[in-house]
């Protein structure tokens, strides 16, 4: 690996607001597959946080009572969208289409030559589900500094 790396080893959670807690649950558990990890509470007994598991060692984090909401768009600072790197596109937009996912954008080859479809969950957060194929420049970028 690149001595100018530093000692990451992976993204750990990335963390949510809902608007309603419930749906949200729902839509990362129930449509996508995501296992819950835990639950957390304060003191008083109220639900402060959930978490899901991704993937090994990587969580969404989900908080309740989300009041505001924020233009997600693509001129919007900041977040833009989560991305979920998945083996098969087709299979999983396949497997997440006969649970009821809405998709935002069908299947395409990007830019990068990824394969990628978009949906969103309840309170509009974007999803890219990517499939990194041979050609993509992510995966030569991981050969080439020997990320895997």
């Amino acid at each position: 690996m690149n001595n100018n790396m530093t000692n990451f080893k992976r993204i750990g959670h990335i963390a949510l607001r809902a608007r309603d807690i419930d749906a949200t649950i729902v839509f990362y558990r129930d449509m996508l597959g995501m296992e819950e990890a835990f639950r957390m509470y304060n003191e008083g007994g109220k639900l402060t946080t959930i978490y899901l598991c991704l993937a090994p060692g990587q969580f969404i984090e989900i908080f309740p009572d989300g009041l505001v909401e924020r233009k997600i768009d693509n001129d919007t600072i900041g977040y833009s969208h989560l991305c979920i790197e998945v083996e098969d596109a087709a299979k999983t937009l396949e497997t997440l289409r006969a649970r009821g996912l809405p998709v935002d954008r069908e299947l395409q080859t990007g830019l990068s030559k990824c394969r990628m479809f978009w949906t969103h969950d309840p309170d509009g957060n974007r999803i890219e589900f990517m499939e990194l194929t041979p050609e993509s420049l992510q995966a030569q970028a991981i050969k080439r500094l020997e990320l895997l």
